[in-house]
């Protein structure tokens, strides 16, 4: 063992962390040698004189030479001290240099926003936070894909979305998630349907062995009702958007099972009446989901914190 190393003043081992001083005493020792003051660098760089003095002693003691001569009229770097700025000027360069490099990064991510959401969020929720995403990030270009709760998850996972929005009872594999709020399903037929004069509730089975305008396998809504009614929903019609089920209900086409969310003008309007149901669990949560081990950040965090506002 040399004897510095015995005297403790500067390993010769261990990772480079540990060897190397850090890039804050690096530029402290650069505004020393350019101002000739320790205590004119310390204010430069919004220290405490006698912090910039304990971090100068901690980076001698770390490389087991003197850098800095003291006096009272003011500070002069050692031969080592002028060796050792050398080198600093360079890593503070490269670390600059990386700075902008990772600012670069930061702003090529932050320009662009790639959204994909289930059908009932991107036509009734997706809007509003979008308009206050605007508000906050008016330099952010935005693309929302709609598709079912399967294609939300198929886009996240081939990395063709920032973040998701699905409406099912479950996450998909691969996928983190969060709640951000809750939805309920509900039965809805047009006002001349018989069952818009009924009294007594729909029970499980007589809404199960009723043909129904549904949403397709894979959606949210789908999969909420298929595991309410045991996977025995009959189909009338299968559609692709809760538009498209909304419209044929409308119509007349028969009873829809839709989210509350979709349907309050309808509602309001009696273009559609709400069909009370009894023994069936329709409440579903929505998420925001993304790939395992990747929460969102940028664009894509500050749009799910607003969802949660």
């Amino acid at each position: 063992m040399s004897r510095t190393e015995e005297q403790g003043e500067g390993p010769a081992g261990g990772s480079l962390a540990h060897r190397v001083p850090d890039l804050g005493g690096l530029e402290l020792l650069l505004a020393v040698a350019r101002l000739g003051s320790l205590g004119g660098a310390a204010r430069e760089l919004g220290i405490t004189q006698p912090a910039a003095s304990s971090r100068i002693r901690s980076m001698e003691r770390q490389l087991g030479v003197a850098l800095v001569d003291r006096s009272p009229r003011g500070s002069r770097l050692t031969d080592a001290g002028a060796l050792v700025t050398d080198w600093a000027r360079r890593i503070v360069e490269a670390a600059e240099a990386f700075d902008v490099g990772a600012q670069a990064l930061r702003d090529r991510r932050d320009s662009r926003l790639r959204v994909a959401a289930s059908m009932t969020i991107a036509e009734y929720l997706l809007p509003g936070w979008l308009l206050a995403l605007r508000a906050q990030r008016p330099d952010t270009a935005v693309s929302l894909h709609a598709g079912n709760s399967t294609v939300v998850a198929e886009r996240l996972l081939a990395d063709e979305a920032d973040v998701g929005f699905v409406e099912g009872l479950t996450v998909p594999t691969g996928l983190d998630s969060v709640v951000i709020a809750h939805d309920r399903l509900i039965v809805v037929t047009a006002p001349a349907h018989p069952w818009a004069r009924r009294r007594r509730s729909l029970a499980a089975a007589e809404l199960a062995s009723t043909p129904l305008i549904l949403r397709e396998k894979g959606s949210g809504t789908r999969q909420v009702l298929d595991a309410a009614l045991g996977g025995l929903a009959r189909p009338l019609i299968e559609l692709s958007s809760t538009t498209a089920v909304k419209a044929a209900a409308v119509s007349g086409a028969g009873p829809a099972v839709l989210s509350e969310l979709a349907v309050g003008e309808e509602l309001a309007m009696r273009r559609l009446v709400r069909v009370p149901v009894e023994g069936v669990a329709l409440a579903r949560d929505l998420r925001a989901v993304w790939p395992t081990g990747h929460r969102p950040t940028g664009p894509a965090r500050d749009l799910l914190s607003l969802t949660r506002g």
